[in-house]
């Protein structure tokens, strides 16, 4: 085997295996937090949890269930409930994809400062062939049928027997209702609802497809010490600063938010529910408020028992009529602490500002000329990001329970926001956060102390990205001087004569001999002992 061949061989085995490492640990852990989410919700009570969690995942990566039932009741079949669900679970999908960036992103830094285009689509190819795999099984394994005893309800009657009958004093015969009402919930009471869910696989996989190749673009955007094909330096020091430092304080409010929920449940009377709730849906309340924080308008519609499902003072503004605009101004009509969310929204965009440029290298610019580039950069990362925001936390939700044609039960829940609306403020918002996170950073010397090597490398001499071998100081490209090269200054440069202090002191036309050597002592042999002094001469004898 040739070292081509086996070069090759061992780049295709680290290829195959960074794309099972990456694919199989996300998928890993999003199954851990949908499982652990439902079970402490309770839905492990009314259905098998392997479908169940299954289903979720492919909700989480951006797959659709689709939701069917019948219910049994007053010794009749027939009845259908019908449901549509258009959400997310983004507290399964958020660590999910920060698993596989990581692997991903670590699994590029051994490639050296920089990775070929070919390579780079090769393994990005890799992982998402290996992801729909993964996601058709799931979708195949994600469907279920969930039933509902209403014997579990505590109706009268439940238990069998009809028991005695209900009678109201004075009224005779009249008052004897026992066999009206209490036969009915007795019937109810036996009724069984039963709920399948089946994944379609189709759309499914078109939006994993949709979601690992996000995944992976945010991840090349915003890993700051992954290496880029050559020509993409500009991403080292002008994009990747920002995309990491706006990724880093997304990330830090849900954590905010679970310790928020954490909170709530240590003084709630079912702690197991708030958790459940928080595992999955932590990231969907959070990022729903930055948004409404920055003043973008949202649209919200809300009906019948879904109401009950919505924070205060929200249920109470859609309560009062359906389709209304929601804002922060809106809401603190109702509750006034409303405000504190733009001013908890601010504070985090600036957090985002002081990282982008701690993180920009800070070059020869002045301060407001650093502080405008960092402006610029986060600007831009935010007028992307708010819009993906928005539309990955809309909900949209409709139930209805029909029984024999009659609809005895109704509900429904819409809550989306506007994208071009986020781009622009989001755009607005990013310049002011970069410019006054560049000045604070300067003035107190932080700026560039976080940038990365390779963006440091990208503004040296040359475009290269350190350490490249190829801007690497060598004997045919010399390392760059640390002043600038001057006759003045610099003594080897100057030619002799020019300074006579300077020049060699020559005073005769032959040319400057060292001094002879010293005679060899006889005796002395190269290699041999030093040749001993000779003995003292005696002393003269006296007269006498």
């Amino acid at each position: 085997m040739t070292m081509t061949g086996g070069s090759r061989a061992a780049r295709g085995a680290d290829l195959l295996l960074t794309a099972i490492a990456a694919v199989s640990w996300a998928f890993l852990a999003m199954a851990g937090v949908a499982a652990l989410g439902l079970h402490l919700l309770g839905a492990d009570t009314a259905g098998s949890l392997g479908p169940m969690t299954a289903a979720v995942v492919v909700l989480a990566v951006g797959g659709s269930v689709t939701p069917s039932g019948s219910v049994e009741a007053f010794g009749l079949t027939g009845a259908g409930a019908h449901t549509t669900i258009d959400i997310a679970p983004l507290g399964v999908a958020l660590v999910g994809a920060l698993l596989l960036g990581w692997v991903f992103a670590r699994s590029l830094r051994a490639l050296g400062p920089s990775v070929g285009g070919a390579e780079l689509a090769a393994r990005a190819g890799a992982v998402v062939v290996l992801f729909l795999l993964i996601l058709g099984a799931l979708a195949w394994a994600g469907s279920s049928t969930v039933t509902f005893d209403g014997s579990g309800l505590g109706l009268p009657g439940a238990s069998g027997g009809g028991g005695p009958g209900l009678e109201i004093p004075g009224l005779g015969d009249i008052g004897d209702i026992g066999g009206g009402l209490t036969d009915r919930l007795k019937d109810l009471a036996d009724a069984k609802a039963s709920v399948g869910f089946s994944v379609r696989t189709g759309p499914s996989l078109f939006g994993g497809l949709a979601w690992v190749l996000g995944v992976l673009l945010i991840t090349l955007v915003s890993a700051r010490r992954a290496p880029l094909p050559r020509g993409w330096e500009a991403l080292h020091r002008g994009v990747r600063p920002a995309a990491s430092a706006l990724r880093a304080v997304l990330v830090l409010a849900v954590v905010a938010g679970l310790a928020a929920a954490a909170v709530a449940g240590a003084s709630d009377g079912h702690p197991g529910r708030v958790a459940g709730a928080a595992l999955l849906g932590a990231p969907n309340g959070v990022w729903l408020g930055v948004p409404l924080g920055l003043f973008v308008p949202l649209r919200g519609v809300a009906s019948g028992s879904l109401l009950q499902v919505l924070p205060h003072p929200l249920d109470d503004l859609l309560r009062m009529r359906a389709g209304q605009d929601v804002s922060v101004a809106r809401l603190a009509e109702l509750e006034p602490g409303v405000w504190l969310l733009p001013m908890g929204c601010g504070l985090l965009m600036v957090t985002a500002g002081v990282l982008t440029a701690a993180r920009t290298p800070r070059g020869t610019a002045g301060a407001v000329g650093f502080a405008g580039r960092c402006g610029l950069a986060l600007g831009a990362a935010t007028a992307v990001a708010l819009p993906l925001l928005v539309l990955a936390t809309r909900v949209k939700a409709d139930a209805s329970l029909s029984v024999l044609g009659i609809d005895a039960m109704g509900a429904g829940l819409e809550l989306s926001g506007s994208a071009p609306a986020a781009a622009l403020l989001g755009a607005v918002w990013g310049f002011v956060a970069g410019v006054a996170g560049g000045l604070l950073a300067y003035a107190t010397g932080a700026a560039g102390r976080r940038a990365a090597p390779l963006a440091r490398g990208a503004v040296a001499a040359g475009g290269g990205a350190y350490p490249d071998p190829a801007y690497l100081p060598g004997p045919y490209n010399p390392s760059p001087g640390y002043r600038p090269a001057r006759a003045e200054t610099n003594p080897y440069l100057r030619q002799p004569g020019d300074d006579p202090f300077s020049a060699p002191t020559q005073t005769s036309r032959s040319p400057l001999r060292p001094p002879p050597r010293p005679p060899r002592q006889p005796g002395y042999r190269y290699g041999s002992s030093p040749v001993p002094p000779p003995d003292e001469p005696p002393p003269p004898r006296g007269r006498g």
